[in-house]
């Protein structure tokens, strides 16, 4: 028995082609047998050998060796395909494979919405975390508990703000660009009241060299009570004496007003916040110069670098009534800076604001109590108070003695009430 097919063996192949046979001619075409699927099983049972399985589709038919079946009935093989469904029957709908497809209109709503959550977060974050680090840096070195013998506090909110000949920091290069000298120690150059109140805010300069007692104080550091004797000195004596305490436990006396919160500025740190903010533009009256202060300045509007504003706020030796006119341009210069750190472009430039910030910070020394709060409104008040509905003074001056200025008692005294019951200030200075 052999095991060729269709009982072919070697003596029967013949000279068929391809087969083995050694003949050189090919053999003639073959038509190929019809090829058609049959009815899909109905569910449950199998096809057997060589049925398709459940699920698959229908395959191509051959008939009659002429190619692909022509016909448009269910067993067309193309039927369906160029609609956009290559399996299944009917025409493709919106979201029916990828021919045809329509894509989904963006939802507005929802994009507006979590782009205002994302910018609120970032907002919030930012602003806390810009709190957290300005709180950080201030440096609350002034103890007000150590003042006794304290008026009732009034309405509103008194600030003393002081600006001190402080070196601190300072090296030999910058004493000497901004004439600070070296002397040491501190003594207080500016000193100003704030009274930020319901009726418009007031700033009142407090002379230098204004005439003064000392009462009796208790020692900040010492702790130790020391009685006072009804000795008359120049005003900025009392921070030389014994500090911040000292001084105002010195103006409460003399004036019966509560002062809420202290806060101080040293040259250095002044000369800095001017020149992180980009300079201050100022009109300056009239020319002057004073080779104490290395003042130097022509009339007219102009922007002052750190350098240039301190020479400005320190120059007392240009002018007749020196201290008087000094603590006018210690006020004016200070409007000005207020409005130029409030600025757009300030405020809205982050490479600008957290210089200015930092700046400032590092240089001011305040009370225990005084909060970022108390600060904005201190500076929003002094920024203000040259706008119209503020009042910006001198003390009221009525002499002089011994070189010391002397107040006018009559009009500090209703100057002083005004201010306790927040009303309108009708008191004029020098």
């Amino acid at each position: 028995m052999n095991d060729w097919p269709e009982g072919w063996s070697d003596d029967n192949r013949g000279t068929r082609y391809g087969r083995g046979s050694a003949g050189a001619q090919p053999e003639s075409a073959r038509v190929m047998r019809q090829v058609r699927r049959g009815p899909a099983a109905p569910p449950g049972q199998g096809g057997g050998y060589g049925a398709p399985p459940q699920g698959v589709p229908r395959q191509p038919s051959y008939v009659n060796g002429q190619g692909y079946d022509e016909g448009h009935g269910q067993d067309a093989y193309d039927s369906g395909y160029n609609t956009g469904q290559v399996y299944g029957g009917g025409p493709a709908g919106p979201g029916d494979g990828y021919a045809g497809a329509a894509r989904p209109a963006p939802n507005w709503r929802r994009r507006i919405k979590w782009t205002a959550i994302t910018l609120v977060t970032v907002l919030v974050v930012t602003s806390v975390a810009t709190y957290v680090w300005a709180d950080s840096k201030l440096h609350r070195d002034v103890d007000l508990s150590k003042v006794i013998d304290r008026p009732e506090a009034g309405k509103g909110t008194n600030y003393l703000i002081v600006g001190s000949d402080s070196r601190a920091g300072m090296s030999s290069a910058d004493k000497q660009k901004l004439h600070t000298g070296s002397a040491e120690g501190k003594r207080t150059d500016t000193m100003m009241i704030l009274h930020v109140g319901d009726n418009g805010d007031t700033l009142i300069s407090l002379p230098r060299d204004s005439d003064v007692v000392i009462p009796t104080y208790k020692g900040s550091t010492s702790g130790k009570v020391y009685q006072g004797r009804g000795r008359h000195v120049k005003l900025n004596a009392a921070y030389a004496e014994d500090g911040p305490e000292l001084l105002v436990r010195t103006i409460e006396y003399n004036t019966g007003l509560h002062i809420d919160h202290y806060a101080e500025i040293g040259f250095g740190g002044f000369a800095k916040i001017v020149d992180a903010v980009g300079g201050v533009d100022i009109t300056i009256d009239k020319a002057f110069k004073d080779k104490y202060s290395g003042a130097d300045f022509k009339a007219g509007k102009q922007t002052l670098n750190g350098e240039q504003a301190l020479a400005f706020v320190r120059t007392r030796h240009a002018f007749a009534a020196s201290d008087l006119q000094r603590t006018k341009n210690q006020q004016k210069f200070l409007a000005a800076l207020a409005h130029q750190v409030a600025t757009p472009s300030t405020v809205l430039n982050p490479f600008k604001l957290y210089p200015t910030m930092g700046a400032g910070l590092d240089a001011l020394t305040v009370d225990k109590d005084m909060g970022l709060w108390d600060l904005a409104s201190m500076f929003w008040a002094m920024k203000g108070v040259n706008g119209g509905d503020g009042t910006s003074m001198n003390m009221p001056i009525s002499g002089s003695t011994g070189g010391n200025l002397v107040w006018d008692k009559a009009k500090v005294k209703t100057l002083v009430n005004e201010l306790k019951n927040d009303d309108k200030v009708t008191v004029t200075g020098n």
